[in-house]
Parts: C-alpha cells; sequence; structure tokens
C-alpha cells in the first residue's frame, strides 16, 4: 500500500495535494475513513484503487469520485452539477461567528446555495436557526436536499430554486453567499473549468456581474441588525465593497487562513 500511494501521489503532480488525494482515495476504496488509513497503512491495496486513481489523474476533482467533502463541521455530498466545497468558504462562517458572538441569528439565507454548503453549516453551528437556500441549478438542489436530510436538517432547512432573491419579499438576521467571482477569460485548472458547474464559476469579464445584482438585492432582505457576509475573490475586495456602499451597505474585510482577501461582512450604514 505504502508503494501504491507514493505511486499515485506521484501520477497527481498537478494537484496541491497530491499525497492527501492519493490517501483519501486509498480509503475510499477501501470504505474507510483516512484517519484509520494512517494509522495502518500496511493493508493490501483494494481492486478497485486503480481506476480511481486514472480518474484523478485525468484531473477530475478528488470530491466526484469519493462523492463527499468535509466543510466546517459537517460532510456534504457532492458530484457533478454542484461546486465543490473549498475550506477558503469557510472564512465566511468565521466571520459571522465573531460578528454576532454570543448571540444566534434565527433566520439564515444563503444564495447560490450548491449542494447546501453553507446554510447547512451555518445550521450546525446554529442549531436553533431556521434557514432558505436557493440556487438556480435543480442538480445542485437535488445535493442540497439529500444532505440537509442525511444530516439530520430536513426541518430547519427549505431549498427553493430561482435566479437570486429576485422573488424573496422575507428579510433574514444572516445572509450568506458565494457567488461566481471568476472572470469568463481567467485561467482555472482542468479540474475545475473542465469538470465543475460553469454556472458557479463565472461572472462575465471582470468576474463582478453577480455582485452588482447581489449589491442592489441585499438592503431589502437584511433585518435590523442582520448583516451578510459575501465570498469575494482575493483581488476584488475593493471593487465589491464600492458595489455594495453605493447602496448604503458598509463592509468589512476577512481574511482566509492563507491570508488572502475572501469574505466581505456587510450591515446596512447606520442610520438609512
Amino acid at each position: 500500500m505504502r508503494a501504491a500511494l507514493a505511486d499515485a501521489a506521484a501520477r497527481f503532480a498537478f494537484s496541491l495535494t497530491a499525497r492527501l488525494d492519493a490517501e483519501l482515495l486509498m480509503a475510499h476504496a477501501l470504505g474507510i475513513e483516512r484517519d484509520r488509513l494512517l494509522l495502518d497503512n500496511a493493508r493490501a491495496v483494494p481492486p478497485g484503487f486503480a481506476a480511481l486513481v486514472a480518474r484523478r489523474a485525468a484531473h477530475e476533482p478528488v470530491a466526484y469520485i469519493t462523492g463527499m467533502r468535509g466543510f466546517w463541521t459537517i460532510d456534504l455530498a457532492v458530484g457533478p452539477g454542484a461546486l465543490v466545497p473549498r475550506p477558503d468558504s469557510e472564512t465566511l462562517l468565521i466571520a459571522a461567528a465573531a460578528h454576532v458572538g454570543a448571540g444566534a441569528p434565527a433566520t439564515i439565507l444563503d444564495l447560490g446555495t450548491g449542494p447546501g454548503t453553507l446554510l447547512l453549516a451555518a445550521l450546525d453551528e446554529w442549531p436553533g436557526a431556521l434557514g432558505l437556500g436557493i440556487d438556480r441549478s435543480a442538480v445542485a438542489l437535488g445535493y442540497a436536499r439529500a444532505n440537509a436530510a442525511r444530516l439530520g436538517m430536513a426541518g430547519r432547512a427549505r431549498f427553493v430554486q430561482g435566479d437570486w432573491a429576485a422573488a424573496l419579499a422575507a428579510r433574514f438576521d444572516l445572509i450568506l453567499a458565494n457567488p461566481p467571482y471568476i472572470g469568463t477569460d481567467e485561467p482555472l485548472p482542468d479540474e475545475v473549468r473542465a469538470h465543475e458547474p460553469a454556472s458557479a464559476l463565472f461572472a462575465g469579464t471582470d468576474g463582478l456581474d453577480d455582485y452588482r445584482i447581489l449589491a442592489r438585492q441585499l438592503p431589502r432582505l437584511l433585518a435590523a441588525g442582520g448583516c451578510a457576509a459575501i465570498e469575494i475573490g482575493h483581488t476584488q475586495a475593493s471593487a465589491v465593497a464600492a458595489l455594495f456602499a453605493a447602496q448604503a451597505l458598509e463592509s468589512s474585510l476577512h481574511r482566509d487562513l492563507g491570508g488572502r482577501d475572501r469574505c466581505l461582512l456587510v450591515r446596512a450604514v447606520a442610520g438609512t
């Protein structure tokens, strides 16, 4: 097994997490958790491992191969048609938790929920909250509903197909959004561009198209004292903050664990 893991990692040289990828696939082939694999990696190589390695060598995302991805405190089922949850997006939950402090939001909205990533993580963080997730993709919403049911949150999370908040009239204590923010001509790794849904990645030539929509919608969606945690590309903080400011929204910047600009915490300007 040690040799098989080393060989697989060498084939995954395109990945920044080549060894981790190999270990996750080996654990999946064995039907065990990765921590068990690390404690005992002297097993025989399972027959299905080679096929999994071939798929990853073709740049298919590991999460699509295993069908699961860990995020925050939960595990989410994912697959083709749903954006793969990324650790950088946890910055939104860190920023929101710091803002509410010892309090807790009662109502949460996740715009562009995908497989329910941010909403279900937030509902796990605040067990007394109720949430609504909106997405254009019926495929992604299928994953979201299945994830909510598997996590025991079906009674607290509702998912609706829609175009951002166009048909929504309610207000929320916490709004979460990881909108598309990649420019259409920007380079991306093959595992992203060739496999993940373009509708969840690209937002016009400058990557700001969906922020322009969200900036107009947020003021009528925020409850009194509420906030929105919005993910941004690491070069977009000033441009997106300006869009929000034009709608009487103030924002503070939060960085991810790599030190990159990642989240704007948005609130209504006092007195507006």
